[in-house]
């Protein structure tokens, strides 16, 4: 049996409250007919809607790949004297924050940045300069570094001096993600990675070595040893056509000076 308290509001002056014990559904209608009690429907709920799966589309075409057409060779082979130094040259070992008032859009002060290239270094522990004093180029086309290369405060003038003073090729374990970027944006010269951690440590100041773009390889004639050179991939012909903007007007992307 249940059983069922409901309260029920009785008008009576001296009463206000009546509690009812109930013990049978029909008692409950007769009183909801008398009290004219209400009680709420159930609500009613739309039906879960029904769902057709389908068979999910590739990810991957399976479609052949076209044909990848060589570009043209392009003079992509250094050869020369290398420097060499260790690991963390940061910029301002590059060029120092002193002469970055120099503007290299301004031709006598762009000439005046290759003269300052890797002034920072400390002679103690690198006493052969890398450029000669009064000169305004190195006889070192060729740097060898080691990890880190580049690293500390952005600024363009870092690869545009080491340009300027006649760098063809950095070779570094890796660089600092700034300096790289600003070397393929300005175009100077070519940042390379080499696959092995030992370059900088097997090479001196002085040995004659080859840099081959193309076949990536670095060869030190002087020792006869030869290093693995990671590909630089899309930078390369950025770099080539001397920088960003030159890239673009040389693709297409951007007017060149002759139609603007």
């Amino acid at each position: 049996m249940v059983i069922i308290v409901v309260s029920v509001v009785v008008p009576s002056p001296w009463s206000n409250i009546a509690i009812i014990v109930l013990s049978l559904p029909a008692t409950i209608l007769s009183l909801s007919s008398t009290f004219n009690l209400r009680f709420p429907s159930r609500p009613s709920f739309p039906k879960c809607p029904s769902f057709s799966r389908s068979p999910p589309e590739p990810l991957l075409s399976t479609a052949p790949r076209a044909a990848v057409t060589p570009s043209s060779p392009s003079p992509t082979t250094f050869h020369g004297p290398c420097y060499v130094i260790g690991d963390n040259i940061d910029t301002d070992q590059i060029i120092p924050a002193e002469h970055l008032t120099l503007v290299p859009s301004k031709p006598d002060e762009y000439q005046k940045l290759g003269s300052l290239a890797l002034c920072g270094l400390p002679s103690s522990a690198y006493p052969v300069p890398f450029v000669l004093s009064g000169a305004a180029s190195t006889p070192f086309p060729i740097v060898i570094a080691g990890a880190n290369f580049g690293c500390g405060s952005s600024r363009e003038h870092a690869p545009v001096a080491l340009g300027v003073a006649g760098v063809w090729a950095v070779v570094a374990e890796y660089y600092a993600r700034i300096f790289f970027r600003n070397s393929v944006s300005t175009g100077e010269m070519f940042p390379l990675e080499s696959e092995e951690t030992v370059i900088w440590k097997e090479c001196t100041t002085g040995d004659i070595v080859t840099v081959d773009l193309d076949e990536r390889w670095l060869t030190n004639h002087t020792t006869g040893k030869e290093y693995r050179l990671k590909p630089i991939g899309d930078a390369g012909p950025v770099i080539e056509a001397g920088g960003i903007f030159a890239y673009a007007r040389k693709t297409g992307m951007i007017a060149s000076a002759s139609t603007a």
